[in-house]
């Protein structure tokens, strides 16, 4: 992962974007890590400097994030979702979500979502202008990134059926607003587009992001089936009474339905041909 995620970045070390949320320049050090030029981006390490030094890749949706959406998480955190869940292992690895940091701010970002921070907090680390409150659990990245990570998080939550809160969507509605997608970002996108078979249509502007949208899941498209043959061994069940169909992945209802009104699916597109719909209470 880390390595495709540095060939795609490969001529952008010494440029003006430079690292994600600190624009720092680097030099490539082994395959998919590299060395920061601290001097470059007037950055002051906060607390560790040793993490400072050096690149890590970002998830700008964290993986905590993802995982926590998917029952996976709930017996055993990453290392079982890794193992055992075919659909959390695609969004890890998505490279449309994946971008270059400063390890000491990857560490300090954690998994906090994107929000406001108050104006007062001086900067964390030299003239870097990121910043993290801990204590509300929330980082504000540069504004040269902000519309990037909008579009980036608009993509993730959309194609792999997760769920955002509206204040977290009314803040990055206003940063894709505010901050228009950038050359770079476009090269970026068409780069990834030839590793991975497709882009991110937040970025290609094919679509806008819309307060409370329903998801489209295309990124489950293909995988779904295959997760709930590992995670279950268990078919897809449809209400016959309802017309809505349940997965045994996340919906509570599965083990509900009465057996005179069950119907087998193995997929969830045979499932939608056949006229059936989600259950809502599916996460």
């Amino acid at each position: 992962m880390g390595e495709k995620a540095a060939n795609l970045g490969y001529d952008r070390n010494q440029s003006e974007q430079g690292t994600l949320y600190c624009g720092c320049k680097w030099v490539w050090t082994g395959k998919s890590g590299g060395k920061v030029n601290l001097a470059s981006c007037g950055y002051t390490p906060r607390r560790n400097a040793f993490r400072a030094a050096r690149i890590e890749w970002e998830h700008i949706v964290p993986a905590w994030v993802m995982g926590h959406q998917r029952q996976c998480w709930q017996h055993g955190s990453r290392k079982n979702c890794t193992g055992s869940d075919p659909v959390f292992r695609i969004m890890e690895a998505d490279l449309h979500n994946l971008a270059p940091a400063i390890g000491e701010v990857n560490g300090d970002r954690s998994n906090f979502l994107y929000g406001m921070v108050s104006k007062t907090m001086p900067n964390q680390y030299g003239r870097c202008t990121t910043r993290t409150n801990f204590k509300d659990k929330t980082t504000e990245p540069r504004d040269a990134v902000k519309g990037f990570v909008a579009r980036t998080t608009f993509y993730m939550y959309d194609r792999y059926g997760l769920s955002m809160s509206r204040t977290q969507q009314r803040i990055l509605m206003a940063w894709d607003h505010q901050y228009p997608v950038t050359e770079w970002e476009q090269e970026r996108d068409s780069r990834i587009a030839k590793l991975m078979g497709h882009d991110n249509p937040y970025v290609t502007r094919e679509r806008i992001w819309t307060l409370d949208q329903k998801p489209s899941r295309e990124g489950l498209r293909g995988v779904q089936q295959s997760a709930i043959k590992i995670n279950t061994g268990k078919q897809i069940i449809g209400n016959k009474k309802s017309n809505v169909y349940h997965l045994p992945d996340g919906c509570p209802s599965y083990d509900k339905i009465s057996k005179k009104n069950q119907v087998p699916f193995f997929s969830r597109e045979k499932a939608e041909a056949a006229g059936y719909r989600l259950a809502g209470n599916c996460r």
